[in-house]
């Protein structure tokens, strides 16, 4: 029996405070958090046995080549490679991906040569891809999804019937969850003559691996997902592979002689290992792998699997909740939508409440375009969350959706007199002096007690600005840098700017409607001159605002003080 409170125990930051609330961690497919071992490991190294591994014949190298290593074997068994010689220590999958599609693609594949990854990718499986199939004349193709979120495997059997030279496959889907059959599409893949390669990021924190069992003829997974430290991650590969395969970068530690004839390259693993190595990260994933191995995995996993099955049960009674990806077989992350509500808003109203979740396109574009969305909400759960933690996630979520879920009104017509200009002030007040109603609008936040108070008044802005007409929330308009979209249009008349924005995320909504307060009606220099970094932080905008937003606010920003320079530069040419 799983004793929760007690394992949670073992992780410090679960026991932090958000705002004065306890924080609930459901962002764990981003990265996990790590147990005291970890940092302890980290530590330790540094503190009694910091030296740069296998260079010297001093007492502190050895010791932590010796640690180094050991963690290579403990890796191995890990996930049932044949030999240490088989891990090559990377950054992180991302890495990892890369340096099997730079050396083994490089050599091995082709012009005309196709490759297969699947509609369920990262960008981190399918960019460097695309990069290689550009620079050599390769084929990508993906394989389809079918509506369940599940890969349409008929479709993929048809697939390799073309010859693939290459797969790559997610084992479980960072943005939906799902758990693909890797076993039988590397089985058919095999035969068909490809070689595959498994994505395990988002498999390995919740499955026991077992590359053999797999099949697979690379593999690869990242530390910061498994409990423990960012930037260090692993390649598994055949050893008959890995010894026909170049290096991919050159330096250090990889080579057995230079002279300026010519370089002989070191053995496996090291001829793949340039350059001093994150030692500490190897050091701290070993001790991460330790901590997990003192666990029943599948009891972990059976705990994992009620705490998706509550949520999904809970949040299906709020109005409006739909779950995206309901594959059969999947990891425990649930993706969603509220509909009439950005999944920015959303998961910037949990995070007031201290629940962190992720929001946005997970780094899987090609997916949310077959899905026809911008994004989703995502909640991923690992064995230390708790199903109090679930059941309070659903209590507030209900909560906020029925707080926020009205809509705002909508400009229909572009014949029509723009209802943005009432957030336009008189053409003659200063920028750097507001007029009546903007300085009303700054005094109401001005005046609000606290950050919350304050969003929720940002909110109302947002809600109450028309939109724009749909004819111009198009490409041409819309800024980049945002996770939200957002569009702006500029119209210069008699020596001022006038602004028209619009977002489909209401919180961004607000923020606008306060830029157009302060801007509209105004001269490029009065724009440029005003003091709108003051003002953010009195508003302590950038403090609460997720990274994510504030990058958005600071593209319109952007945008708005390029089109003032740029029309200020005009004005004195002429």
């Amino acid at each position: 029996m799983l004793d929760i409170k007690r394992l949670r125990a073992d992780f410090p930051i679960l026991g932090e405070q958000v705002r004065g609330l306890p924080l609930i961690y459901f962002d764990n497919a981003a990265t996990t958090q790590k147990p005291q071992v970890v940092i302890d490991a980290q530590s330790e190294y540094y503190r009694h046995s910091n030296a740069n591994v296998h260079r010297a014949s001093h007492y502190l190298s050895s010791r932590a080549t010796e640690a180094f290593e050991q963690a290579r074997e403990n890796v191995a068994r890990f996930i049932g490679a044949a030999s240490p010689r088989e891990i090559i220590w990377t950054r992180g999958a991302t890495e990892a991906i890369n340096l099997v599609a730079h050396s083994y693609g490089r050599s091995q594949l082709r012009s005309g040569d196709l490759i297969l990854v699947s509609t369920l990718e990262h960008h981190a499986n399918v960019v460097p891809w695309q990069l290689l199939a550009q620079q050599i004349g390769a084929r990508l193709e993906a394989i389809p999804l079918l509506d369940d979120g599940s890969l349409d495997q008929t479709a993929y059997l048809q697939l390799l019937q073309q010859g693939p030279r290459l797969v790559a496959l997610t084992h479980a889907s960072n943005a939906l969850g799902t758990l693909n059959p890797v076993t039988e599409m590397t089985r058919a893949a095999q035969a068909a003559g490809a070689r595959v390669l498994i994505d395990g990021a988002q498999s390995t924190p919740h499955l026991c691996i077992d590359v053999q069992a797999l099949g697979c003829d690379f593999f690869v997974f990242s530390g910061h997902k498994v409990f423990g430290p960012t930037g260090i991650g692993a390649l598994w590969a055949r050893e008959s592979l890995l010894e026909t395969m170049p290096p991919w970068q050159a330096g250090g530690e990889m080579i057995e002689h230079v002279s300026f004839k010519g370089t002989r390259f070191a053995g496996l693993p090291f001829k793949f290992e340039a350059g001093t190595p994150n030692i500490a990260g190897v050091i701290g994933l070993d001790a991460a792998i330790g901590y997990l191995q003192q666990f029943d995995r599948s009891a972990l996993e059976s705990h994992e699997k009620q705490l998706l099955a509550r949520a999904l049960q809970l949040c299906s009674d709020i109005p409006g909740f739909r779950s995206v990806g309901n594959a059969a077989q999947r990891v425990s992350l649930m993706s969603f939508c509220i509909d009439g509500m950005h999944q920015q808003d959303l998961g910037l109203l949990l995070d007031q409440q201290g629940i962190a979740v992720r929001a946005g396109h997970h780094c899987a574009m090609p997916l949310m375009q077959r899905l026809g969305l911008a994004g989703t909400l995502r909640a991923s759960f690992a064995f230390y969350n708790t199903l109090a933690e679930v059941e309070h996630f659903a209590a507030v979520l209900k909560q906020i959706v029925l707080e926020h879920q009205a809509p705002a009104r909508s400009y229909s017509s572009p014949s029509e007199p723009n209802p943005q200009s009432a957030l336009q002030p008189s053409q003659g007040a200063l920028a750097t002096e507001p007029d009546i109603g903007t300085k009303a609008l700054l005094q109401r936040l001005d005046a609000c007690r606290d950050w919350q108070a304050r969003y929720r008044e940002i909110m109302l802005l947002g809600k109450d600005l028309p939109a724009l007409h749909i004819a111009q929330r198009n490409d041409s308009n819309r800024l980049h840098g945002c996770e939200s979209h957002v569009w702006l249009t500029v119209d210069y008349r008699e020596g001022k700017l006038w602004l028209q924005m619009d977002s489909d995320a209401r919180v961004i909504r607000g923020l606008i409607a306060l830029l157009l307060a302060l801007f509209n009606g105004k001269s490029p220099q009065q724009i440029l001159d005003f003091d709108l970094q003051g003002l953010f932080e009195r508003l302590k905008l950038m403090q609460h605002l997720s990274p994510s937003r504030g990058n958005g606010l600071k593209a319109i920003v952007d945008a708005i003080y390029q089109h003032a320079r740029s029309r200020q530069d005009s004005d004195s040419r002429s």
